[in-house]
Parts: structure tokens; C-alpha cells; sequence
């Protein structure tokens, strides 16, 4: 994948997709496996044991299998439209209208309750358009302020022990020209640009998610009476926004024991709280993913420096910007985001003169620039403000961005030289 392949290098954010792409496929193939194996013997156990009652059923009262398998249907549209043979709450009040918007605009979506009329449905489309959007965001603004919060801590707790390293290896008293001459200076370097690893951020995250989770099983378990394994199970599809609605919460119309109102504003707070700490940990991992995709492009990559020396010049080879190719042919220039392109078409043998047709090149560079430039631009808008490039700082493949990933990549560092 790494090596020329006809028409020239593969590009490097192609390559990355490619294998991202073969990952995910490898992964739901062995996803589709596992639970095959683990759930087809229970299901086909459960239809055998169905058909065994409806069978004795229909025997027993005298019926015949196609009234009953009609009765069944009838019972089955009720339930979509909230009617259970338990006592729950009313679907469509005010309060269990707002539960569904909730689920609705957090993506959740478990489908215990669903529109049943032709206006609910048209507009469940539009209100979920702007709903979702702005959910979108604010996870997003969450998330920014939790690095934020995280980042300032961290760093905080490096200074600490920066210092204190500091006072132990100079034990005896050192001269101020020293100090000022010597490792003051790099370390004060060292300190003003110093980031979070993002190993460190996920592992805060983690734990905060666990607590969280921990702390609403707690509570489902002891209002729902689930077990407390169901209730983590619970937690985590609810959290994720994957909701399946074979269990959901908040459902009944009163909670002996408990106090309803304050069971129902915990069960907001705890779906709230979970949803934006497990998005946050899902954009960090995100971050971990790809440098594992970029580990393998660096694997990739070695046979290329075996095919081609390092001063030798292949013919067909052309030092672009953002392919897979060895390291030393893409430091030979330092490129700017907003000139790479035209760069590249300027210093063709083949320069384009004046009144002459464009080409089909330059056209495409004319194109890469704009949206390099959009992209910069939406990046700086995601964090609120421009960022200020440097000539030593570190490109990993996965600098900038846009959203989350532009917010968490400008205030993470994703490898760290000290670690």
C-alpha cells in the first residue's frame, strides 16, 4: 500500500481511509461472529419454546391458530402505540413528550414511544434536523471544556513535579548566571508549550465514565429492580446513544418507595452526564485509532525505503506533499498549508505562461488550496480562535481538523517526547 503503484504514491489520507475502512469491515465481520455464536442458540431455543405455547394455547381454549395469530397483531400495534399490559406512565403527556425529544435530539432513540400520526411524523423530521444539530454542538462545547479543565490541571501537576525535579537535581546552591545560562531557559521552553498527553485525558475520561455509570446502575437497580449487571448494560447503550429499548428507564407511572420527581430529574442527570462523557472518551479513542493507523503507515512504509535509496532519484517518483513516501524526500521543503499547491504547479519544467489554457493540474491545486483554506478556517471557528502555527511543532498526519477532533488535537498532544 505504502509503495508506487503505477500512476504515483498513494496519498497518505487515502491510505489512512483505506485502512480504516478495512478495519471497520474486519471488525463488524467479527462483531457478526461473535454474536452469532453467543445469541442464535438462545433464540432458536426461545422460537421452539413459542410455538410449543401456541400451540397448547390454541389446543387448550379451542382456537384456531389463525384468530389468535390475528388477536396477536392487534396486540402488537397497541403496544407500538404505548398500550402494555403493566402499568406505565402515559406516553404523550407533557413530561412523556419531553422524555421522547429527549431521546429524539441526544440521537439515543430507544423506540419505546414513536409518532403514530402524519404530523408527528413530518415534524419529528424537521425538529430533529435543528434538535440534533444543536445536541451536536453543545457535546462539542462540552467536550472543549473539559479538555480545557483537564489540559489546565495536567499542566498544573507537570509544573509541580517539573520543579520539583528541578530542586532535587540541583542540591547544592547553583549561581544565578548559571541558572539563567543553563537549563532555565529550555525548561521554561519546555513547560510554555507543554500539552496533555492524550493517553493521560482518555484515562481520566475513562474513569469518569465508569463513576458515572457505576453511580446510575446504583440508582437503576434499586427504582427499576434490574439486576445490576442489566442496569451497566443499561448504562452504556443508554450513554452511548446507542439505544436498543429493550430496557429504558423512567417508565412507570409511580415508583414505590421512591420519590417519582426525584427519580426522573437523577435519570435526566445521569443520561445527560453519561452521554457527554462517553462522547468525549469515543473522540478520544478516535485519536488513539489513528495513531495506531499511522503506526501501520509507518510499517508500510519501510519497504519503500528498501525499493528506493535515499540519495537515489527515481524517475517516475515526485516529492508531493501528504503521500505515502519516505521521510527524508518530505522534509526537503517546509510548505505552507495556503502556497503547497501552487508551489507545486510553479516549479514545473512545464510552466504554464501567460494566456495559456489552465491545466487540468494547476486547476486541481487552485481547488486544494481553497478548501486547505476552508478547512483552516473551520478549525480556528471550532476553537474559538486562530492558531498559531510554529516551525517546530509536531505533524503527526492528524493536525488540524474540524469540530471535536480540530478542538482536541489543538490542545492534546498525541505523543509526548518527555513520556
Amino acid at each position: 500500500m505504502a509503495c508506487r503503484s503505477g500512476s504515483g504514491p498513494i496519498n497518505e489520507d487515502n491510505a489512512r481511509f483505506l485502512l480504516l475502512a478495512l478495519f471497520i469491515i474486519i471488525y463488524l465481520l467479527c462483531g457478526a461472529a461473535v454474536f452469532s455464536a453467543l445469541e442464535q442458540p438462545k433464540e432458536r431455543e426461545a422460537k421452539e419454546r413459542w410455538e410449543q405455547r401456541f400451540e397448547h394455547f390454541s389446543k387448550k381454549y379451542n382456537l384456531s391458530q389463525k384468530d389468535l395469530n390475528n388477536f396477536l397483531r392487534n396486540y402488537e400495534e397497541a403496544n407500538v402505540a404505548g398500550i402494555r399490559v403493566d402499568t406505565i406512565r402515559p406516553r404523550w403527556d407533557f413530561t412523556g413528550a419531553f422524555y421522547f425529544v429527549g431521546t429524539v435530539v441526544s440521537t439515543i432513540g430507544f423506540g419505546m414511544t414513536t409518532p403514530a400520526t402524519i404530523g408527528g411524523k413530518v415534524f419529528l423530521m424537521f425538529y430533529g434536523l435543528l434538535g440534533c444539530a444543536a445536541t451536536i454542538l453543545f457535546f462539542n462545547l462540552f467536550l472543549e471544556r473539559v479538555i480545557t479543565v483537564i489540559a489546565v490541571v495536567l499542566k498544573s501537576c507537570h509544573e509541580h513535579r517539573h520543579k520539583k525535579a528541578a530542586l532535587a537535581s540541583n542540591g547544592q546552591r547553583v549561581s544565578e548566571g548559571n541558572r539563567a545560562g543553563g537549563n532555565g531557559g529550555e525548561r521554561g521552553e519546555d513547560l510554555a508549550g507543554w500539552k496533555p498527553s492524550v493517553y493521560c485525558v482518555m484515562f481520566i475520561l475513562g474513569m469518569a465514565a465508569i463513576v458515572v455509570s457505576c453511580s446510575a446502575s446504583l440508582m437503576y437497580s434499586a427504582a427499576e429492580g434490574w439486576d445490576y449487571l442489566d442496569s451497566l448494560y443499561f448504562c452504556f447503550v443508554a450513554f452511548s446513544t446507542i439505544g436498543f429499548g429493550d430496557m429504558v428507564s423512567s417508565q412507570r407511572a409511580v415508583y414505590e418507595g421512591h420519590a417519582t420527581v426525584a427519580y426522573r430529574l437523577g435519570n435526566f442527570f445521569f443520561i445527560l452526564t453519561g452521554v457527554c462523557c462517553i462522547y468525549s472518551l469515543f473522540n478520544v479513542i478516535s485519536i488513539v485509532i489513528k495513531q495506531v493507523l499511522n503506526w501501520l503507515l509507518r510499517r508500510l512504509d519501510a519497504p519503500c525505503r528498501c525499493c528506493f535509496p535515499r540519495r537515489g532519484h527515481h524517475p517516475h517518483r515526485h516529492p508531493r506533499r501528504n503521500v505515502v513516501a519516505p521521510g527524508h524526500l518530505r522534509a526537503r521543503r517546509d510548505p505552507s498549508i495556503e502556497t503547497d499547491a501552487l508551489n507545486e504547479s510553479e516549479t514545473d519544467n512545464g510552466r504554464r505562461m501567460s494566456g495559456e489554457m489552465i491545466s487540468m493540474r494547476d486547476f486541481l491545486a487552485a481547488n486544494k488550496v481553497n478548501l486547505a483554506i476552508m478547512q483552516k478556517q473551520l478549525s480556528e471557528m471550532a476553537i474559538g480562535h486562530p492558531r498559531q502555527s510554529s516551525s517546530n511543532s509536531r505533524q503527526n498526519g492528524f493536525s488540524g481538523g474540524v469540530g471535536a477532533l480540530g478542538i482536541m488535537n489543538n490542545r492534546l498532544a498525541e505523543t509526548s517526547v518527555d513520556r
